[in-house]
């Protein structure tokens, strides 16, 4: 009988030894910190794309797609390959072309959006798939470098993975509370591309020398530089926003403010009762119309515009008004301090705070006017469009207050309508205003789609002279209320906190 020897397991068929440059701490470090930049990098291309495709459940559910998609493929072939390869050669190949694509994405991406659109959805994707499959190919090659016996297969590779998932909340954590907070969207990139080809580096040196590094390096400053000089480029990137301030050749003082390529305020900063935008002049004349003249008014503004243009308009032509502004991005707000001329005493307050909340901060019947101008082209805050949000407006407003709202929609109106159906299941009296082929009141044509304004309140407003001021103000608007606005709603649904699919309603390239 031949007996058993157990005492001794097997060696994993030429796997590589201890000392092959990569001890289980190194291990460790690369799995944590490629986990990491996978996840960094899926939540600043959000960031990166929201300004082209929106902020929507449908930029969000692509991203998420294509990261996971990355992780699979990376895991997958990271390890396939590790059994054809000796690992050495793999770790700082995968860590520096990750790291040279990772700083090139800022500008690939606005290149890309602002000279050739069609293509952003696929090189968005590959500036996604490409380092987040390298980077998650580490994994698998960092474990077949640490297997030296079958005893020990379980521990190496359920440290690993342990490891590499507390990476990825890290990097989530991380980005999502400290990075976004203090850095643009960009430096973030460029910095995290530096930062792999360090690793690169390092791996290089510990395994099989310096070879390929330097190349790469070079691709790293030419994102840097890139980032500069690509259309479309930032004076300031704010946490939210790549913003610039551009004069107005055809007037001294007029100043355009510009929040990722879209034309987002125009101030006068010498004179701001002179607005340039439809829109505002829509609400400027609401507002003359609804109060008596002159008289000061205590407002919330649920957002800004941007450029705090018609909190600045109700300081100068109603002395007194006092303005409370809930704006989220503080970096727009500091453009409004030392580019706009805001001061301390001009009877605008702004709070850099998110506008749902800053509602719920606010007394019962403390206002006689809000202001909602949170919207952009292709983003829009879907907890500031609900039935539950708009009662807490009509909650803040007295009796006589009055709830006027810039509208962004496209196509056929889909998000406007329901917009407007959920202020009449909220308040007594509903009228909208725009160009008359978008809001039903011309011969049908199709609607252009753009800005819209619409107006809400439990006391009769005097359309009569809000028309009057419209025609004043030069704005080719009309405005549609009664049987008009419930035929133009027709069955659009009403928007809650628990059913608002807003990205699906709105067309922003309809």
């Amino acid at each position: 009988m031949t007996p058993v020897t157990g005492s001794t397991p097997p060696r994993v068929a030429e796997g590589p030894s201890r000392d092959r440059g990569l001890g289980p701490r190194g291990a460790a470090v690369l799995v944590f910190g490629s986990s990491a930049a996978v996840l960094v990098v899926e939540i600043v291309a959000l960031r990166l794309l929201a300004p082209y495709l929106g902020l929507t459940l449908e930029t969000s559910t692509l991203v998420i797609g294509i990261a996971l998609t990355a992780i699979a493929l990376g895991s997958w072939l990271g390890g396939r390959v590790a059994d054809m390869v000796s690992p050495t050669r793999l770790l700082g190949p995968a860590l520096g072309i990750s790291g040279a694509v990772v700083a090139l994405t800022p500008a690939v991406l606005r290149t890309t959006a602002e000279g050739v659109r069609p293509l952003l959805l696929l090189i968005a994707a590959l500036t996604i798939l490409v380092p987040g499959a390298l980077l998650s190919a580490v994994t698998p090659i960092a474990t077949k470098l640490r297997l030296t016996s079958l005893a020990e297969t379980g521990t190496v590779v359920g440290r690993l993975s342990g490891v590499g998932t507390v990476g990825a909340i890290f990097g989530t954590v991380f980005t999502g509370f400290v990075l976004l907070s203090r850095l643009p969207v960009s430096t973030i990139l460029i910095g995290l591309g530096a930062l792999l080809l360090v690793g690169s580096a390092l791996v290089e040196w510990r395994t099989r020398g310096w070879s390929g590094t330097p190349a790469l390096a070079l691709v790293v400053v030419a994102g840097g530089v890139g980032t500069t000089v690509a259309p479309g480029a930032c004076d300031t990137e704010t946490r939210y926003h790549c913003a610039r301030v551009v004069a107005d050749p055809d007037r001294d003082s007029g100043r355009v403010l510009v929040l990722d390529g879209i034309r987002h305020s125009y101030v006068d900063v010498a004179d701001p009762t002179f607005l340039e935008f439809t829109y505002v002049r829509a609400v400027a004349a609401v507002v003359d119309s609804a109060f008596a003249e002159g008289e000061p008014l205590a407002a919330h503004h649920l957002g800004g515009g941007g450029g705090l243009t018609l909190p600045r308009y109700l300081a100068a032509t109603r002395p007194g008004t006092r303005s409370l502004v809930s704006e989220i991005d503080d970096g727009v707000v500091r453009i409004d301090r030392e580019q706009f001329g805001l001061r301390p005493k001009s009877g605008v307050e702004v709070r850099a705070e998110d506008g749902r909340l800053g509602l719920r901060r606010l007394d019962t019947g403390s206002r006689d006017l809000v202001v909602g101008d949170a919207f952009g082209g292709v983003s829009v805050p879907w907890h500031l469009t609900t039935a539950e949000a708009m009662t807490d407006v009509r909650r803040v407003l007295d009796e006589d207050g009055l709830y006027v709202a810039n509208l962004i929609d496209h196509g056929d109106l889909a998000f406007a309508r329901a917009e407007a159906a959920t202020l009449r299941a909220t308040f007594a009296h509903v009228a909208l205003l725009g160009e008359p082929t978008d809001i039903g009141l011309a011969p049908a044509g199709g609607s252009r789609g753009g800005n819209l304004v619409v107006v809400a309140s439990d006391r009769r407003v005097d359309l009569r002279a809000v028309q009057k001021a419209l025609d004043a103000r030069d704005t080719g608007w009309r405005i549609a209320t009664g049987d008009d606005l419930t035929s133009w709603i027709g069955d659009a649904p009403l928007l809650t906190d628990d059913y608002a699919p807003v990205d699906q309603l709105l067309q922003p390239y309809g």
